[in-house]
């Protein structure tokens, strides 16, 4: 009878730590997908602010009389490209926004300018940044979905005992700025 209660004992503790163990993969494995969500948002944004200098030197060439606009753009494209170093999804957000803000002004610039709206150049620049907004619209939309997956596997029994043990606590949702 003590052997076979021996027995049962060890079969559990042998399924209890084969629970944990997927149970921290599982949770680990949806903690860096989070990670690489995120990584995709700021290439994204990155790739957005390293079109902005062309965009303002083109705009410049135009319209050498916006200055106002231009330096609030690029004061915005600097703001970004410090929020996409930090930790903050806040802070990212706000930044994306204020850039967001910022260029409204400068691609109607265009409107005012005939012949900016005719270069080529600025076409191409404007055809570049519809393209990024587009993939950064996924990216943020991929990373919601991998926070929401993380959180649920954080809130649910029987991986709710084991994130504590794999030090994942629950993400920041990206709020679309706007």
């Amino acid at each position: 009878m003590v052997r076979f209660l021996l027995i049962v004992v060890l079969i559990l503790a042998v399924l209890v730590l084969i629970g944990f163990v997927l149970g921290y993969n599982k949770i680990r494995g949806a903690d860096v997908r989070v990670a690489e969500a995120l990584s995709g948002i700021d290439v994204e944004l990155t790739r957005r602010a390293s079109l902005i200098p062309s965009l303002v030197h083109t705009v410049q060439t135009f319209a050498v009389h916006e200055k106002g606009i231009l330096d609030h753009v690029t004061n915005a494209r600097a703001a970004l490209s410090a929020a996409t170093t930090g930790k903050s999804i806040a802070q990212r957000s706000a930044a994306e926004k204020d850039l967001d803000t910022a260029l409204v002004p400068l691609l109607a610039l265009g409107q005012t300018y005939p012949q900016l709206n005719s270069s080529s150049n600025f076409l191409n620049l404007q055809e570049n940044l519809t393209d990024t907004e587009n993939k950064l619209a996924f990216a943020r939309q991929y990373y919601n979905d991998a926070v929401a997956t993380l959180n649920r596997s954080l809130t649910t029994i029987p991986w709710m005992f084991v994130a504590p043990l794999a030090g994942v606590a629950e993400r920041e949702y990206y709020q679309t700025p706007g």
